[in-house]
């Protein structure tokens, strides 16, 4: 009976597990924490979203669009110009095979339109605004200042996430928009101008074969993509000073990594989820 109990550890919730069960544990433990962040989360989306009606709110909406839209445009320019011109050049070679080249310019917006408009435009905004949302209310939050607005009586809900959750539901399906048209123009210059495919072959495939329910889909995946990012960045900076990892400057610093990567990985999963409702 001795050698048994020796044999047994102690979990985090002070209950006895066996050795050999411990992978089963923090299988369980891990999935259960990813659902009450879940809950959490969604819970904090649903109180900023309750707080965005407002005339105070306005300007501080267009302030967050400005940074989060406006000053992302130049990276999504470049990256859509040279997405659209790769896939301009490996469509061409690939439908040339088949005789098909004429159908470049459908499969150049399909794609673009339905798919790697909307989710590589978040990865991008995530990658520069989301991390900086995060980083700016962690610091905020670990230097007291957000218990400085409570004691003001002023909700640190209404007054710091609510105008980003709207300017990101606004930024992210002008953006999508931009990457789009960006992307065309560079599978156009890709096919046409680079390898010599005719000009109104190209624009007539894309005006035969897109439809506008393929371009409401891609802006419903962007403003999909929008709530999950701007929701997972703040909830993220909110909380980091809960962080059981770190603290201080270092929980910034985790909040912030967690952020970007949970983002990106929700996007990629829910891309699939909204795709598949939407077939």
């Amino acid at each position: 009976m001795a050698a048994f109990e020796n044999n047994m550890t102690e979990s985090t919730n002070g209950q006895q597990v066996l050795p050999v069960l411990r992978p089963f544990t923090f299988v369980g433990r891990t999935i259960m924490d990813w659902i009450n962040s879940m809950g959490a989360a969604t819970i904090f989306l649903c109180l900023a979203l309750l707080r965005t009606l407002g005339r105070k709110q306005l300007f501080k909406t267009v302030q967050q669009t400005y940074f989060i839209g406006a000053r992302s445009i130049t990276i999504i320019m470049l990256v859509s110009l040279f997405t659209g011109m790769v896939l301009g050049l490996q469509s061409y070679h690939a439908l040339l095979k088949f005789g098909a080249a004429g159908a470049v310019g459908s499969l150049v917006s399909l794609s673009l339109i339905m798919e790697l408009g909307p989710v590589l435009t978040a990865i991008m905004i995530t990658a520069r605004a989301g991390s900086a949302i995060t980083a700016e209310i962690g610091v905020q939050r670990i230097s007291e200042q957000i218990d400085a607005l409570s004691t003001m009586r002023i909700n640190p809900i209404r007054y710091l996430i609510s105008p980003k959750i709207s300017a990101s539901i606004i930024s992210f399906p002008l953006l999508t928009a931009v990457f789009d048209l960006v992307g065309i123009l560079g599978g156009y210059v890709s096919a046409v101008v680079l390898l010599g495919l005719n000009g109104g072959v190209y624009l007539h495939s894309i005006k035969t074969y897109v439809e506008m329910s393929d371009i409401i889909n891609g802006f419903t995946k962007s403003i999909v993509f929008a709530v999950i990012v701007a929701t997972v960045c703040c909830y993220q900076g909110y909380f980091a000073h809960m962080r059981r990892d770190s603290h201080g400057a270092q929980a910034v610093g985790l909040a912030t990594t967690s952020a970007v990567v949970t983002s990106c990985v929700l996007i990629l999963v829910s891309d699939y989820v909204v795709t598949s409702l939407m077939v």
